[in-house]
């Protein structure tokens, strides 16, 4: 329960931006009052592997953007990506996020088998 009272808060001050007593009030009673949706199982290992991802995820960043600063990318290309089935939807939105955080990738589409249409940027 507090988790997603944290999580609603923390995306509604990403999305203000704004940390003024009436925001933070407003973004707390919105976060009590949207329902909840069914609890999924997640193991800790499910966890701590996304999080190491996303550890990763940073200098892969900061590494593609470097590079398609010195040398642009001209080749995109669309591919398929498989997951492991049975993801809860947090899970499955950190997979997303993790794909898109990086300036090389998008996710297009997730789709109902578990895989995701993911956009690249090529050089050539």
């Amino acid at each position: 329960m507090i988790g997603h009272f944290i999580l609603r808060l923390v995306i509604w001050f990403l999305l203000t931006a704004n940390f003024t007593l009436a925001n933070i009030l407003i973004g707390v009673a919105i976060a009590l009052l949207l329902p909840r949706g069914y609890s999924s199982t997640e193991t800790l290992k499910d966890w701590l592997r996304l999080l190491y991802k996303l550890i990763l995820a940073i200098p892969i960043a900061y590494l593609e953007a470097f590079e398609m600063i010195i040398r642009p990318h001209t080749q995109e290309g669309m591919t398929v990506e498989q997951v492991r089935s049975q993801r809860s939807p947090r899970l499955v939105f950190l997979d997303i996020f993790l794909i898109t955080f990086t300036p090389k990738t998008i996710v297009l589409k997730h789709r109902q088998d578990g895989s995701y249409l993911v956009h690249r940027l090529y050089r050539r």
